[in-house]
């Protein structure tokens, strides 16, 4: 009889704790739900780059959501998928064949979270989204058939017409046609440019290049695009700017890689003249291990070195470390190889046309050697430097620190000179 009062006794524990337990599950249960609702909304912030802040902005709904990079022309791009678990929240994006995953977790009114792209980490905090006033467009939109669709092109008017136009092509990576990237963030560069040559009489047309904000559909995989297809977007915008009326003669402004760029391009199509503007005078794979030495440990630099010989060769290489696989990772070698076989200064010599070479003295990226190079393969170009003016074209220090903090600063105006250089040289035609 005792035993039988001990095994209803622990049986009505039993079912006194399940009850107990349920109850909890489902307080845990709403106070996770409380959490996901105070997750949902619109977020804003900046990833905390090495070469400083790039702001973004993430919109988090209950089966999906959207991020946007306005420098970089990036808009409402979808997740793959979200994931909420009580105050926690895990993102995965497929952003042209390049993964991004973000986790966060919400603290207070904010979120803390890391951002993870191609191997690399870094830090992001996202607060409440505040709509800001957008700035206002000052240029025309066109279209230009090119291969896969047509390209969205920003054109700059001048207030003549007839008028000179030039075409600016902007550099390496996720840069847009502002000179603007999500790697060094907002400067505007390119967009100063661009308004400040219409001012002079001069139009203008820039883009964004495949896969990036206007034209982000004319590339689906990373390892698609090539050196290659930039260059022929760029000719068959040259192509319908000869064709148009309004414009007296077509020049090309090619900035960094945009300058390797500019110059095949020039090669294919009768154009006035050509401008390089902090132009690259080497191979790429040797300007890559100037940038990098310092950067990286000895066995990173062999391992980086090995690679690099192995894609001048056109050899892809599938075992990168994880160190280096933002920057070797397989999906953009394909881009590395058709990039590595040009030498600018070779291509340089090739042009027909008038030649301008400007070289800012505070460039961090591309140095006087690049421009000695580019001047040596074109004896008849005129090379011109500017005395302060680094990367983006804005003054600057040679302190690496604040050299870099200038590149996310969009309300530093141009290098004095290189407007009046640049509209005298057009002019001169």
């Amino acid at each position: 009889m005792k035993k039988l009062f001990v095994l209803c006794f622990v049986a009505l524990l039993l079912v006194a704790c399940s009850q107990q337990d349920t109850a909890i599950q489902a307080d845990n249960k709403e106070e996770d739900q409380s959490m996901n609702e105070q997750l949902i909304g619109k977020w804003a912030g900046n990833i905390e780059l090495p070469n400083g802040a790039l702001p973004i902005i993430v919109d988090l709904q209950k089966d999906g959501g959207t991020l946007s990079v306005p420098a970089q022309g990036l808009s409402n791009f979808p997740f793959s998928t979200v994931k909420y678990d009580g105050d926690q929240v895990q993102i995965t994006i497929n952003l042209n064949g390049s993964a991004i995953e973000v986790n966060g977790t919400l603290k207070g009114d904010e979120i803390e979270a890391t951002f993870n792209q191609n191997g690399g980490k870094f830090r992001l905090l996202l607060k409440p989204y505040e709509e800001q006033a957008e700035e206002p467009v000052t240029y025309d939109t066109l279209t230009v058939p090119v291969k896969d669709g047509n390209l969205t092109v920003a054109l700059q008017k001048s207030s003549k017409e007839p008028s000179p136009v030039v075409l600016l092509i902007a550099g390496s990576g996720p840069t847009d046609k502002n000179g603007n990237s999500t790697v060094t963030g907002k400067n505007n560069s390119l967009k100063m440019l661009a308004e400040g040559l219409a001012q002079e009489g001069i139009a203008s047309v820039r883009y964004d290049k495949r896969g990036i904000g206007d034209n982000m559909s004319l590339l689906t995989k990373e390892e698609d695009i090539t050196i290659d297809q930039y260059v022929d977007d760029a000719v068959q915008v040259v192509n319908a700017l000869t064709a148009n009326k309004a414009f007296s003669s077509v020049h090309i402004i090619g900035h960094s890689e945009g300058s390797l760029v500019g110059m095949l391009a020039a090669q294919q199509v009768d154009v006035a003249s050509f401008v390089s503007i902090a132009g690259v005078g080497r191979t790429a794979d040797t300007l890559l291990l100037e940038q990098l030495s310092g950067q990286l440990t000895p066995a990173q630099t062999a391992e980086a070195t090995k690679i690099l010989a192995a894609l001048k060769k056109g050899e892809q290489v599938q075992n990168v470390s994880p160190e280096l696989q933002a920057l070797f990772r397989p999906s953009v070698q394909p881009y590395m190889i058709s990039w590595i076989k040009y030498n600018p200064a070779t291509e340089l010599q090739k042009l027909k046309g008038r030649v301008l070479i400007i070289q800012g003295t505070t460039d961090i990226q591309v140095n006087k050697t690049d421009a000695e190079a580019l001047k040596q393969g074109n004896d008849k170009a005129t090379l011109t430097y500017m005395e302060g003016m680094n990367h983006i074209l804005k003054n600057a220090p040679e302190d690496r620190a604040k050299n870099l903090a200038t590149y996310a600063d969009p309300a530093l105006p141009l290098h004095a000179n290189l407007l009046p250089t640049i509209q005298q040289f057009i002019d001169n035609d």
